[in-house]
């Protein structure tokens, strides 16, 4: 049975971190959602690219996922003011059972719920400081237990690599590595 995962989008997301990491983890077998966080399918990104997403938030939170993935950007400042959004990450994070994946400025977002309490984390530059709890390494991409987090969108293949490797084995990620001829 395919693992599944969803990506949540919200109004500003970093389209690049976003599609690169849908892209990269379908081509690996995952069954991904792309929901929204809007209350609208149609999603704009931090570059005025504009995304269709499969289902919304509201309709996928009961859903039992394997991985559950935040893009940052600018966007980034809207997890905060999801309340049922925080408490769902929260909640799914504790359980140590699912993957929680975050690039960019969003893993200051799992900072802030004090998901990375004692963990290696990485960061876009100058977010280190939301990073409560965290060890920050500066690596391209970091796991540490059931936490992924990823730098920025210029090492969103190491970071979607290594979610998929997290969800696939080793051997799925090298297969779409090598597929698409990315040298990390």
């Amino acid at each position: 049975m395919a693992k599944k995962a969803v990506l949540f989008l919200t109004t500003g997301f970093e389209e690049t971190e976003a599609l690169v990491t849908a892209d990269v983890l379908r081509r690996g077998g995952i069954e991904l959602t792309i929901a929204s966080l809007t209350g609208d399918k149609i999603v704009t990104g931090s570059h005025d690219i504009t995304v269709i997403t499969d289902d919304l938030f509201e309709n996928v939170k009961d859903i039992i996922f394997n991985a559950l993935i935040l893009p940052g950007g600018p966007g980034t400042s809207r997890y905060f003011e999801h309340d049922e959004f925080a408490e769902y990450i929260k909640k799914s994070g504790k359980s140590n059972e699912m993957l929680l994946a975050a690039i960019c400025a969003a893993p200051g977002f799992f900072g802030s719920l004090g998901l990375l309490d004692g963990k290696r984390a990485t960061c876009f530059p100058g977010h280190e400081d939301k990073l409560t709890g965290a060890i920050f390494t500066g690596s391209a991409s970091e796991t540490d237990g059931n936490i992924i987090t990823g730098r920025s969108a210029g090492c969103v293949f190491d970071f979607a690599l290594a979610v998929l490797g997290y969800l696939c084995g080793s051997e799925t990620a090298e297969k779409v590595r090598a597929a698409m001829i990315y040298k990390s």
